[in-house]
């Protein structure tokens, strides 16, 4: 009996030994933690339960079959973050550079199959040089049955992936179809084809990190929503993450604890507005009036910078923010910015987190180039998840709401619950200076003096139509408040708007405009 004992837990020591020390060493030379390293910072002490630990490959060809690890490249398993359970997997890159084979991606499917049984997010802390080429088709079988999975859990749990070093070709596809991607600067890049390919075919000469680095995905392409420093950073931002989110799409976000005042006023955003209405402010200052103090993770911060998305909490409990920045381009809408609230928002309506839509747009960007990359079809997704969502959604116009803008964010004609405006607030069809032009063409031609009578009608227009009593009076704005009000105005709302019950038509699914 004493031997068997031992045999098992050589196993253990075996299998927890991964690559080996010397692998391990150099993974930490490299700035990269190991695989189970990771597992026990992301998990509360002591949670974490493994599961598939002494499996191995199946390979028999180019021999294959003496290089032998136990778990075969992947630690998998479940455990709790702040005591809620997750699965997780980490990939080794001690282990055959953490490629993929048969048995590998068996083991990420046995967990995401849990995960959805059970209902608890999918963590997958990624770190591989790709397909084990050596398994050939075994090993693309086995990214197929993982990126069904991801497809069959989206919207069911939430799925966060970490990229802790290569994702590349295939490989980079499930973290695509996740929810959140974190990347680490300087140690991890994704993409489709490597460098040598890309000169090969195109003549570019391109590093890993300028092709598909954290810092290249978080500001040109938008694929990563996160770019951190370091593995410690990344890792606390998956918890923090967390925290926002229910376990599944049939629960809430968890409450935190919240000392309510009396008072609630902020006379702090009173101050913001600038007389100039043409001059920008900083969208951040305005959340920062409405929300619980500190409690703002903003999604995607370094891409498409003119709207700002991320959770907070509104007196302890969760909610998605969606808000125009006047501070970059306007607050203007795009392509980028429409992708980029829109993929937001259908978030944010999967896991039933409310919505708060903070409005300053002058309208959708013009150019050629806006036009010939598809700016109606991207405009349209951004329209699509705002009309297609369910949870409470509160709108607050704060200066700008002009043209088709003004009805794609979240107005109160594509099923907004309660729509707000500030005293400041412009809703109209056009800028008061295009307006005249246009209404008052005959009057400006036809008068001496061209830029009197423009600057006349110009005011003419801005006192009839720049300002939301209009609205108002049709319904559109259920109320014009001061902002100094605005926070405690939300708080009875979402409280009011808590057990919202809205279904959509009886369908498979809808054609969102990809």
């Amino acid at each position: 009996m004493q031997n068997k004992i031992q045999i098992l837990q050589d196993k253990i020591t075996q299998a927890q030994a991964g690559g080996g020390a010397e692998r391990i060493a150099k993974q930490h030379k490299n700035g990269k933690l190991s695989a189970r390293e990771r597992i026990i910072l992301l998990l509360d002490e002591g949670s974490f339960e493994e599961i598939g630990m002494f499996v191995t490959h199946r390979s028999r060809d180019f021999g294959m079959e003496k290089q032998q690890f136990l778990g075969d490249g992947v630690v998998t398993g479940y455990g709790t973050v702040n005591g809620r359970l997750v699965y997780v997997y980490s990939q080794d890159f001690t282990v055959f550079g953490g490629s993929l084979s048969e048995t590998h991606a068996e083991k990420i499917c046995k967990i995401m199959d849990l995960a959805m049984k059970n209902g608890a997010p999918i963590i997958g802390l990624n770190d591989s040089g790709g397909a084990r080429i050596q398994e050939g088709v075994q090993s693309l079988g086995g990214y197929a049955d993982i990126f069904y999975r991801n497809t069959m859990a989206s919207g069911v749990v939430p799925q966060i992936s970490a990229i802790m070093g290569p994702c590349a070709g295939g490989a980079v596809y499930s973290p695509a179809i996740t929810d959140f991607i974190l990347m680490v600067e300087n140690t991890s890049y994704m993409y489709v084809t490597g460098p040598n390919v890309v000169k090969t075919v195109t003549h570019e000469v391109v590093t890993h990190d300028e092709l598909g680095g954290a810092n290249t995905h978080a500001a040109k392409s938008g694929v990563t929503h996160f770019a951190c420093a370091n593995e410690i950073t990344c890792i606390q931002n998956i918890k923090q993450l967390l925290s926002y989110m229910p376990q599944n799409c049939e629960e809430d976000a968890p409450i935190y604890a919240y000392q309510s005042t009396k008072d609630e006023l902020r006379p702090e955003l009173a101050t913001i507005m600038p007389e100039n209405p043409n001059q920008p402010y900083n969208m951040h200052q305005v959340i920062a009036g409405i929300i619980d103090t500190d409690s703002f993770l903003e999604v995607h911060r370094d891409f498409a910078e003119n709207i700002v998305v991320g959770f907070a909490r509104l007196g302890g409990r969760s909610i998605g923010i969606v808000a125009n920045q006047p501070a970059y381009l306007a607050g203007v809408l795009d392509i980028k910015a429409s992708q980029k609230g829109a993929r937001f928002v259908r978030f944010c309506d999967a896991f039933n987190i409310p919505l708060l839509v903070l409005v300053d747009v002058p309208g959708f960007l013009p150019g050629t180039d806006q036009e010939w990359h598809g700016i109606i079809t991207n405009g349209a997704k951004l329209l699509y998840a705002f009309c297609e969502a369910t949870v409470p959604k509160v709108t607050l116009i704060t200066r700008k709401a002009y043209g088709g803008a003004y009805d794609v964010m979240n107005s109160k004609h594509i099923g907004a619950d309660m729509n707000y405006a500030w005293h400041t607030a412009e809703i109209a069809v056009m800028g008061a200076k295009g307006a005249a032009e246009i209404i008052f063409k005959r009057e400006i031609d036809a008068a001496n003096d061209k830029a009197a009578m423009l600057q006349e009608k110009t005011d003419e227009y801005t006192e009839a139509f720049a300002n939301p009593y209009q609205a108002a009076a049709r319904g559109f704005v259920d109320e014009v408040i001061l902002p100094e009000h605005t926070r405690q105005k939300l708080l009875k709302a979402f409280a009011m708007l808590q057990n919202k019950v809205a279904r959509l038509p009886q369908k498979k699914h809808g054609n969102i405009p990809l």
